[in-house]
């Protein structure tokens, strides 16, 4: 289930008020399509809220700043000088850890830099957040960021916060332009930082992976990598940094400092309103708590009521079969497996040797790994899994089984298994055995 934030405590008094006039003020509290309502909102009021946002944030990130200079002992600069109120302000505040790699911008920091520092269309960083005690390594992280803030050139293009808490957090979601975040693939479990710019108009860039492998499509914001798993390999980290830096130069600060005949960034708006519309109740504690409650806590509790019924006795039927299937799992056999393939059609044959177990107590599948990221306009493929019927049963015993699927991927893509099965069970919850074909 994918989490969701409480969009009340993330969203500013602007966004608030913006919100309000399109959707009402109990929007979080009904269950009806927002998305139409926001579209209505107009270039002008959408960028209204962000620019009034953006200086607030900025008002509040000098005075951290002074105050963290101070503190410092740092005399050297003049919190006056940093930060631009009309320019894109990029960031991102997080645990630094290593899978988190918060130092993919630093991969090649003269490009960084050029970023940073462009006379007609300059971007503005800024960067919070904490490592453990313990983690040296996430230390060396942050230490990595400091050192580059040295560079003359920067230090009023990059801030770091120290003391990275919640208070910081909503300040800065609230007036950021664009959120990064570059996990590395499958660490990031959710990564909700990132959902809470969407109700403020703040945009992401981002791995495919935690909530936006869910949530990206090119109307709402930009992605990097391909929704694939590359380990600690430090070439695809390469290409991605450089995939990271190409959509900066060429897509995102272009877009953002692109102006209309009235000075607005149009192309910009138009994502940050569809972003604002279709990600905002989607990936917000309203929906969140929605599809536990129907798609979890009701079934479990009318589940616990048939399992209660008369007496307990399907509660008693499926502790019998668990027990069966604990006991007899390990006498499951395949017998020939075997395929042909003709017409634009596979047909698979699979032989099972039944052993101790009842043929109703089990289901044979088809298993095939995805065959492609991005299919059907998901960014991420789900596996195949096909059912397979009973198709006769021989005098020997061995049950044969049938099922066929359009040739349009290999047969040696596809996996028989056998899984428990029953009627009343949460496999693979309550029954977890699996059994491949070798």
């Amino acid at each position: 289930m994918t989490n969701g934030i409480h969009v009340p405590t993330w969203d500013s008094a602007g966004a608030d008020s913006l919100w309000t006039k399109a959707c009402g003020a109990d929007r979080w509290r009904e269950d009806r399509p927002l998305a139409d309502d926001v579209r209505q909102l107009t270039d002008s009021e959408l960028w209204n809220m962000r620019t009034e946002a953006r200086k607030v944030m900025l008002t509040q990130v000098r005075d951290r700043y002074a105050r963290q200079l101070s503190a410092e002992g740092d005399t050297h600069l003049n919190v006056a000088d940093i930060f631009r109120e009309d320019t894109l302000t990029v960031g991102f505040a997080r645990r630094f850890a290593t899978y988190k790699r918060p130092d993919l911008l630093l991969h090649d920091p003269d490009r960084l830099i050029r970023l940073l520092t462009d006379s007609q269309r300059p971007v503005q960083l800024i960067l919070a957040g904490k490592a453990h005690p313990e983690d040296r390594p996430g230390q060396a992280l942050i230490k990595k960021w400091n050192d580059f803030m040295q560079r003359r050139e920067v230090r009023c293009h990059v801030v770091f916060l120290s003391d990275y808490d919640m208070q910081m957090a909503q300040e800065m979601v609230q007036g950021m332009d664009l959120w990064i975040n570059t996990p590395r693939r499958p660490w990031e479990a959710c990564g909700t930082s990132g959902m809470k710019v969407l109700s403020n108009g703040g945009l992401n860039v981002s791995e495919l992976d935690g909530w936006w492998a869910e949530a990206y499509t090119e109307k709402v914001g930009w992605a990097i990598g391909d929704g694939k798993e590359h380990g600690e390999d430090a070439a695809w980290d390469a290409h991605e940094v450089e995939s990271l830096y190409c959509l900066l130069e060429q897509e995102i600060v272009p877009a953002f400092y692109d102006r209309d005949g009235q000075n607005m960034p149009s192309r910009w708006l138009e994502r940050v309103r569809e972003s604002m519309a279709t990600l905002t109740p989607q990936f917000s504690a309203s929906r969140a708590i929605r599809d536990y409650t129907t798609d979890h806590y009701l079934p479990a509790a009318a589940g616990y009521s048939a399992r209660a019924a008369n007496d307990g006795k399907l509660g008693t039927d499926l502790m019998q079969w668990q027990t069966s299937i604990a006991r007899g799992w390990d006498t499951l056999r395949f017998g020939k497996v075997s395929v042909e393939s003709k017409d634009g059609q596979h047909r698979f044959h699979i032989e099972v040797l039944p052993g101790a177990l009842h043929p109703d107590q089990f289901s044979v599948e088809l298993y095939a790994e995805p065959s492609d990221a991005g299919r059907d306009g998901e960014a991420v493929a789900k596996p195949e899994i096909l059912a397979a019927c009973k198709s006769s049963t021989e005098q020997s015993g061995t049950i044969v089984y049938c099922i066929g699927c359009p040739a349009t991927r290999p047969s040696t893509d596809y996996t028989a298994r056998i899984v428990p099965s029953h009627a009343g069970a949460s496999v693979p919850l309550e029954a977890n055995q699996v059994l491949w074909q070798q």
